[in-house]
């Protein structure tokens, strides 16, 4: 098929916040996407959620704790007040974790659901725990796109930026689900990526990104375990466009969006 044309949107990144499986944080992440370090692979290692209060901290699910980590790692990169921050969460599930928790309990006798794990287990907690977290009252998006979340998630992220004229944070992220769902949904651990996203270049900016429609092949991975990464890990489909900002190259890459359009990302560096 021909590629396809539309306007371009355009915005300026300012910070990265990244965490997967052997990634613990984007300067890491960054080294291995350079070439500078080999990738070892390990499980994901969530940091401790200490901005929450004592009560929610001993709640927090796995992907509280992943988009906690990411979402501050991203602000503080580009010193930005997180409380002022518009957001956009997305990912391809919810808590795997509090998902197979439930199911397990509505097979017993004893059909009762804990409110914790309720709360914990539906789409928009991991956005509910960081405006707990940051006190922000800034407008928040929670979106899912199945294998496409991080297109969708950078897509109205966008969206927001240009129309709203506002620094937005995305937050895309996914986790994995315990057996037996597991084995239809195999997503081996959890992965995350935060981008911020303003309307205008800054002394922060450090790259700007232009997004079209195309209907070309979505780029791989020129390493078989980042692939891996790139191909289980939903959130993680973003790997091409981080690798040319570890790099600092200009280029463009093709990004999977759904079939048959895809995202085509022009990057230029600050």
């Amino acid at each position: 098929m021909s590629a396809c044309t539309t306007t371009p949107l355009t915005a300026w990144i300012e910070g990265i916040g990244f965490l997967a499986p052997g990634l613990p944080d984007w300067a890491t992440a960054r080294a291995v996407l350079r070439g500078e370090q080999d990738y070892a692979a390990a499980a994901s290692v969530l940091p401790a959620p200490a901005i929450l209060p004592p009560a929610e901290r001993r709640r927090a699910s796995r992907v509280v704790k992943l988009t906690l980590a990411i979402g501050l790692e991203a602000a503080a990169h580009a010193e930005a007040d997180v409380a002022t921050l518009a957001t956009v969460f997305s990912a391809s599930g919810a808590d795997g974790h509090n998902c197979h928790a439930l199911c397990e309990q509505l097979a017993t006798d004893d059909r009762q659901i804990s409110p914790t794990r309720f709360h914990n287990s539906v789409h928009n907690a991991a956005a509910g725990y960081w405006g707990i977290a940051t006190r922000a009252m800034a407008p928040c998006q929670v979106i899912c796109g199945f294998d496409a979340s991080f297109g969708a998630g950078l897509l109205d992220t966008l969206g927001q930026v240009i129309v709203d004229q506002q620094p937005t944070l995305l937050i895309a992220y996914d986790s994995e689900y315990p057996e037996p769902l597991h084995a239809k949904r195999d997503t081996p651990d959890c992965g995350g990526v935060a981008l911020l996203l303003t309307p205008q270049p800054t002394a922060r900016s450090l790259a700007s990104l232009s997004v079209t429609s195309t209907e070309l092949a979505a780029q791989t991975m020129p390493d078989p375990a980042l692939e891996g990464l790139r191909r289980n890990i939903p959130a993680l489909r973003s790997l091409p466009l981080l690798q040319l900002l570890a790099r600092g190259e200009a280029g463009t890459v093709c990004l999977d969006y759904l079939p048959p359009m895809q995202l085509n990302v022009a990057l230029q560096p600050c």
